[in-house]
């Protein structure tokens, strides 16, 4: 196994970044047509809310069914039929203008945000690198992935501000189905499935979510993660509206996202690595803490153009770290076999507050036509995922799960 490491683990690394680049900056450019979609269907801002919702719920339910699917026949086939669930789905909300049009298209995204996104990357990931090049390789997956953010947003702006913004959805579905040609390079350079460490040929996949739901440090760990989703969705869909609502140009609001996406390839890195060497737990706890101070901040400070992209660049930094953290943490507990499947259950549960973020955010502004008691529900938040995993008890090695009976 030496030498698979060293031959393939960048080459799956890259196109496993490569799928979280275009799975997570297409998405995240939907902020940015919540006003012209809700505009031109001449609803509320909660129906887009509610569908933004349903997204990162379906997301969550298909990542544990998709990554249990990856760890089996290999995330290249998982992440191909991902690809095209996202494609569908961006071609359906520009092609069908309609409440339906969008509940439909966006739970296609969420099919494909499951089965091609980020849990499916960090599972190729993990299985093709050493345990000493793991936390590190988790980091680099985001770091690179985060590029995506920073380089689709301003994108998408362009597409819609040349194109309109039902052609801009199409003209993403075909930046979508590039995602087919990394799963060509997975599909090749890859770990087989059965065959990649001693941990898969001693533990069953039952064995495994058997262990994982009775460990209490694993559900506390998934207790933290749901606060993640509920934070940097809330952000990620209702900051653009935010920002106009305050009087700040479209170009200020896409810039506030796009800087998060391009500070988060170095908060990301250096999560990965300072994971290597550092308790993940601890710095997973500081991050959502950090996250809940510098919202204090921003809300307490007048709405310029200069608070809005240095709140974008200090959420990035803190943004997407808590994912090899959080996937360093599950190898740690019950090493890298099945992290695709156990990762996507964590993940489950971020996709859950994930709902709550993006559907309570336009529910309380419809209700009390502001955003403020949404900011301090997400800030409360943060500070309960400090305690929480400080509670974790994190093993100083990385565990080696014992023989199924």
């Amino acid at each position: 196994m030496t030498s698979s490491f060293t031959s393939r683990w960048y080459l799956v690394l890259l196109a496993s970044a490569f799928l979280v680049i275009i799975t997570l900056g297409v998405r995240q450019s939907f902020g940015l047509f919540l006003l012209p979609v809700s505009e031109t269907m001449g609803t509320g801002r909660e129906v887009f809310s509610l569908a933004m919702a349903m997204q990162n719920l379906v997301w969550g339910l298909v990542s544990p069914l998709a990554g249990a699917m990856a760890d089996k026949f290999g995330a290249a086939k998982v992440a191909a039929t991902g690809a095209i669930f996202y494609a569908i789905g961006l071609f359906s909300m520009g092609a069908y203008i309609s409440p339906e049009g969008l509940f439909f298209g966006q739970i296609m995204v969420g099919v494909g945000l499951g089965s091609a996104g980020m849990s499916i990357a960090l599972g190729a990931v993990a299985r093709a690198t050493s345990a000493e090049k793991r936390s590190l390789a988790l980091g680099l997956v985001v770091s690179i992935g985060s590029f995506g953010q920073f380089a689709v947003l301003p994108v998408t702006q362009f597409f819609i501000n040349g194109f309109g913004w039902q052609m801009a959805l199409i003209l993403l579905s075909g930046v979508a189905a590039s995602m087919l040609a990394a799963c060509l390079v997975l599909h090749f350079k890859e770990d087989r499935p059965g065959a990649t460490t001693a941990d898969l040929a001693r533990l069953s996949a039952k064995d495994a979510l058997t262990t994982a739901l009775g460990s209490r440090d694993y559900i506390l760990l998934t207790t933290g993660f749901f606060v993640c989703g509920i934070q940097i969705v809330f952000i990620g869909t209702h900051l653009p509206t935010y920002l106009r609502d305050a009087g700040l140009s479209a170009e200020v609001a896409s810039w506030s996202l796009a800087v998060v996406g391009l500070f988060n390839i170095i908060g990301s890195f250096a999560a990965g690595w300072l994971g290597s060497f550092m308790s993940k737990k601890k710095l997973l706890a500081w991050f959502y803490l950090g996250r809940s101070i510098f919202m204090i901040l921003f809300i307490a400070l007048p709405p310029t153009p200069l608070t809005a992209i240095s709140f974008g660049c200090i959420m990035g930094l803190l943004w997407l770290g808590t994912v090899p953290l959080t996937s360093g943490l599950i190898v740690v507990f019950f090493g890298p076999a099945f992290l695709s499947m156990l990762y996507g259950i964590a993940f489950l549960s971020h996709q859950v507050g994930s709902f709550i973020g993006a559907w309570l955010g336009g529910r309380i502004y419809d209700m009390l036509g502001s955003y403020d008691v949404m900011w301090w529900i997400v800030i409360a938040s943060g500070v309960f995922a400090f305690v929480i995993n400080y509670m974790i008890d994190e093993p100083k090695t990385e565990a080696s799960p014992a023989p199924a009976e």
